[in-house]
């Protein structure tokens, strides 16, 4: 039976070899980053609004909602992207 002989550099092609195959399986099989839903008491809050207001904001389709027997739940990126779309600017002089 021969010997082999493994030398540093060979160890170091092994481990970025080994590294790569994975990182390409944690790729395969990592899911997807799944939504942050919210209810209507943290949209609520998030926003410092009244359930009145909200549901106003509901009828306008200002604010989109998903009902599941019963609950209403919103995206939260979606209620960031409407905060942001609705930014308000400052002007000096104002107050």
């Amino acid at each position: 039976m021969a010997a082999t002989i493994i030398t540093t550099e060979g160890l170091k092609a092994f481990k970025e070899e080994l590294l790569k195959e994975f990182k390409s399986l944690m790729l395969e099989h990592t899911h997807p980053q799944t939504k942050n839903w919210l209810r209507s008491s943290d949209v609520l809050k998030r926003l410092e609004i009244s359930y009145g207001t909200l549901q106003g904001l509901r009828n306008k389709n200002i604010i989109p909602s998903y009902k599941v027997e019963g609950i209403l739940f919103y995206d939260a990126e979606e209620i960031d992207k409407i905060i942001l779309e609705n930014k308000v600017g400052f002007t000096e002089g104002t107050v």
